[in-house]
């Protein structure tokens, strides 16, 4: 009987600790959550912050300042615009633009290749 009385005080025990051990590790667990949680929040605030920024930065009536203040530019005239009609031939090119694609399609003085009986040789 007494036997049987340490075995359910030892199975106590160890069921205890079993039982504290799965509290301890929830209670990391727990804390782990809050922390990320916090760090989403903060993450979350930076990208409100940046997205804020961004959109005073992208004003184009700011944009509009700052090209008045720093470009040299003057108001397009109507007179600038044109039709395609009315723009000038595009110029002949002098200058083969594929040196090698002209000197294949040049007729060589020499053969290029092979014959059958070259190749049977």
């Amino acid at each position: 009987m007494r036997l049987l009385h340490l075995v359910v005080v030892a199975a106590l025990v160890c069921a205890a600790v079993y039982v504290y051990k799965i509290k301890f590790d929830s209670t990391v667990q727990a804390e782990r959550v809050a922390r990320l949680r916090s760090e989403i929040r903060r993450e979350r605030d930076a990208i409100a912050a940046l997205r804020a920024e961004w959109s005073q930065l992208d004003n184009p009536g700011r944009i509009q300042g700052l090209a008045k203040r720093h470009l040299t530019l003057t108001p397009i005239e109507p007179t600038q615009i044109d039709s395609f009609e009315r723009l000038p031939e595009r110029p002949l090119e002098t200058i083969p633009s594929d040196p090698i694609g002209t000197m294949i399609e040049a007729e060589p003085d020499y053969p290029i290749g092979s014959t059958n009986k070259e190749r049977a040789r």
